[in-house]
């Protein structure tokens, strides 16, 4: 057995190489007339149902303008409702015929089950169910020096999808409905300083990959996977307050409009309506997929080569260059002691940032 799998290790990966090589051009033809017959084809949105979780933001404010475009009525869900009044202003100017918000947190069953019962008493089904509620961070895992803020990771970027899913999953198979999950590429590329949002990212892709099979054709299911994004991730400071409890500071020096963010949620959106299987922005980062699988080694060395050329370690808004320092002092904030600094000099490490 052991001589069987050493052939096949050697004889597998060139072949399967050299049968995808071939097979190519008529996958492409393949993909290309299923797009056309499914964009011909689209699902009609005029006056159906949807829901969207972190909706306050980003790429969640966005995906709420393009269903407003096409006349969907929405549900849209967020921690805090302050900034849901104008997004549903704006989408109602859109298009949308009636919009609701509400206050949620998408980790916790009974407020997912709470705002699902709401929408089923008001519209009565829902059509589309869109998870955009995220939560990154730009920290080395071993700077960390506050593990509580670990579950907090996980639970908004894993359950804050899995719970609105498995309470409005018996809506959605009665109107033959559709989950669209916002996720992103570092589920399998992997990338510094977003370890346990990577680790979360890959367990929710397996999670509706599983789940794809046991809805079968009943609900759709489309997965957007993204690259970089030019969202509030990269404009907002959010701190953990004394309480564990998370609070979101917003500091919206850019308008999210145009740009990125705005591409990907019509290609979200666009893709939902066509029934597709996936939605990636941009698609040419499938490539390292291929190093990823056949060559890990490459992927390996490249971001070994790129994480070292970066001498200081403290941790700073991604794109920006700013540091932590900045700004007023949170009440709370993990710190550890710094590359070239003794124990006593000590400065922030950690920053956590949300995506909605």
């Amino acid at each position: 057995m052991d001589l069987i799998n050493s052939v096949l290790n050697l004889v597998v990966p060139p072949a399967s190489l050299l049968m995808l090589a071939f097979a190519w051009p008529t996958l492409s033809f393949i993909n290309a007339c299923e797009w056309l017959y499914n964009t011909y084809f689209s699902e009609e949105m005029d006056n159906k149902v949807v829901v969207i979780t972190g909706a306050s933001s980003g790429i969640g404010e966005q995906i709420a303008y393009e269903y407003a475009k096409r006349g969907a009525n929405l549900v849209l869900v967020a921690r805090r409702d302050n900034r849901l009044h104008g997004i549903a202003d704006n989408a109602q100017r859109l298009g949308s015929r009636h919009v609701l918000i509400m206050a949620a947190d998408v980790v916790k069953e009974e407020d997912c089950r709470r705002f699902i019962n709401e929408t089923i008493n008001y519209f009565g089904c829902v059509d589309h169910l869109v998870n955009t509620a995220s939560l990154g961070h730009t920290f080395f895992f071993e700077e960390a020096t506050d593990a509580s803020v670990f579950p907090i990771l996980l639970d908004i970027n894993f359950w804050g999808n899995v719970y609105p899913t498995y309470v409005a999953l018996p809506y959605l198979r009665q109107t033959n409905g559709r989950i669209v999950v916002n996720a992103s590429i570092e589920n399998w590329l992997p990338l510094p300083r977003m370890s346990l949002y990577s680790a979360a990212k890959a367990a929710l892709i397996n999670f509706y990959e599983t789940l794809r099979f046991e809805v079968k054709d009943e609900v759709g299911i489309t997965i957007a996977t993204h690259g970089w994004i030019g969202t509030e991730m990269t404009r907002g400071r959010f701190m953990v307050e004394e309480g564990a409890e998370m609070q979101w500071k917003e500091e919206r020096e850019v308008q999210v409009t145009g740009g990125p963010a705005e591409d990907f949620a019509k290609l979200i959106v666009g893709g939902a309506c066509r029934q597709a299987a996936y939605v990636k922005y941009p698609s040419w980062y499938d490539i390292f997929f291929v190093f990823r699988v056949f060559s890990p080694n490459v992927l390996y060395w490249t971001f070994h080569l790129l994480s070292t050329s970066h001498v200081s370690r403290r941790t700073s808004f991604i794109g920006t260059g700013r540091p932590l320092l900045e700004g007023s002092p949170p009440r709370k904030l993990l710190t550890g002691a710094s590359p070239g600094t003794s124990s006593q000099s000590q400065v922030p490490v950690y920053q956590q940032q949300k995506v909605e």
